[in-house]
């Protein structure tokens, strides 16, 4: 699947793989002055090639490794003969890129190694400067680009949703609080995210997510004081887990967020 919107000068270009017309985990990459953020994942790479070759296409860069993010490098790359960059951290993972787990590959695909640039402090189109911003906490090579003139902030995977449920096993909440303080401190003035889409209330929705799992940690201590288990305190919060949870076997999972919250003391 391959769904694109506008927002003045940004392209939002939803993916997914499709399983009998219905599509199983939508990410959005972006296009905007010759800049691809972001590559979706293998799965797609070839419907994202052929609608890339109606475009203006200079340069690609990627918000962290992960494969629904950094998917399309190799064969965008070969296809059109454009640059690749990652954050520093994330190039020997995308030039010998991990062997994933079972419901990885079916959901996004295996990716393919690729020769890839090491991100600068500064992307540069024709007429942008982004600032290259490590934001870790979803992954430790995850940044986030700001174009300060516009106040756009494109956030990868680090805001989400206002109200996340589910953490991955291997993030960082508090790493995560951290990098989201760091995004609001910007001030941006829309928020352009992999999952939630363009967010014209950006300082607002950041706040919001910031505020709500706060909240969760509070609440989730004082449950754990009055006795509850940590199975039966995320029932409480959050509910029942869904069918990510099952599919990865727990490793994307509410009670991944909820033990991660009582580890913190904010």
């Amino acid at each position: 699947m391959l769904k694109t919107s506008s927002h003045g000068s940004i392209i939002r270009i939803q993916l997914a793989r499709t399983i009998l017309g219905r599509p199983l985990y939508t990410v959005a990459a972006y296009l905007v002055d010759g800049l691809l953020i972001d590559s979706g994942p293998p799965h797609t790479a070839r419907q994202l090639i052929a609608w890339l070759q109606e475009q203006e296409v200079q340069q690609v860069v990627n918000t962290h490794h992960h494969e629904d993010h950094s998917g399309g490098n190799g064969p965008i790359q070969r296809a059109l003969r454009v640059p690749v960059a990652v954050p520093p951290a994330a190039v020997p993972l995308v030039t010998h890129f991990p062997q994933l787990e079972l419901y990885r590959r079916i959901v996004w695909g295996q990716p393919a190694g690729v020769t890839a640039q090491v991100l600068g402090e500064m992307v540069k189109t024709a007429q942008h400067h982004f600032q290259v911003i490590p934001t870790p906490g979803h992954s430790p090579d995850h940044v986030c680009f700001y174009e300060p003139e516009q106040g756009w902030l494109f956030s990868g995977d680090l805001f989400i949703h206002e109200r996340a449920h589910y953490l991955r096993r291997d993030e960082d909440l508090d790493e995560l609080m951290k990098s989201l303080q760091q995004v609001l401190a910007l001030g941006p003035k829309l928020l352009i995210c992999s999952h939630a889409g363009v967010i014209e209330d950006a300082c607002g929705a950041i706040e919001r997510k910031i505020a709500y799992w706060e909240q969760l940690r509070i609440q989730a201590h004082s449950l754990r004081r009055s006795g509850l288990s940590i199975h039966e305190v995320t029932n409480h919060l959050l509910g029942g887990e869904g069918w990510m949870t099952r599919v990865s076997g727990g490793h994307m999972s509410k009670i991944n967020l909820v033990r991660a919250l009582l580890k913190s003391n904010g």
